[in-house]
């Protein structure tokens, strides 16, 4: 009995830890949280949907969620949808940008059509853009830690300095990691912008 209790401590301190104290499902080396503080690379993205061209420089001044995602196989992307317009929604107007990177996983050719047609399907009301050859995923996370998980998302605060990294899977209102990422979405928010030269 004092065994099960001990494993029911032991599980309770895992999910009171912070989500970047481990390492990404699979990572060697490094892990997410070596990317905090960080500015990450312009990114190289093709076919926007739901609104011009964007390039990270453009969001200087704002608060910047980025989520890569696939379809229709994915059931972390689908569950995640619901969040991300959820914080598309209540956060814009204060100054958070949400954008999605689709990247291909599927054998069939990639067909940006297609890409739309599932984007509407999720519900999304952001810029969404097609990360061909997944070649902003790999600068950004799979060059760095190299993980099992492509579904991640990048919260930038208003200077484009990583500072949260969900690595993966999905988050849905009432979850713990839900509530993580809309609690730095806060504090990034109520950061008053830095000073420029």
């Amino acid at each position: 009995m004092s065994s099960v209790r001990g494993l029911a401590g032991l599980a309770a301190l895992v999910l009171l830890l912070p989500p970047l104290a481990a390492a990404a499902p699979g990572a060697r080396g490094k892990d997410a949280g070596d990317l905090l503080g960080k500015r990450p690379p312009e990114w190289s993205v093709s076919h926007w949907l739901n609104g011009r061209p964007v390039q990270l420089a453009d969001l200087r001044g704002k608060v910047v969620l980025v989520r890569w995602w696939t379809a229709p196989h994915c059931p972390f992307c689908r569950a995640t949808a619901p969040a991300l317009n959820d914080f598309h929604r209540r956060y814009r107007d204060r100054g958070l940008a949400v954008l999605g990177f689709y990247h291909h996983k599927s054998s069939s050719r990639l067909d940006p059509e297609q890409v739309e047609a599932w984007a509407g399907d999720f519900g999304f009301e952001f810029p969404v853009a097609i990360d061909g050859g997944w070649r902003t995923l790999r600068r950004w996370w799979l060059d760095e830690v190299p993980s099992g998980w492509t579904s991640v998302t990048f919260l930038l605060d208003r200077e484009g300095v990583v500072r949260h990294i969900h690595p993966g899977g999905q988050y849905v209102a009432g979850d713990g990691d839900y509530a993580a990422l809309e609690a730095r979405i806060e504090r990034l928010l109520a950061e008053p912008p830095r000073a420029r030269p």
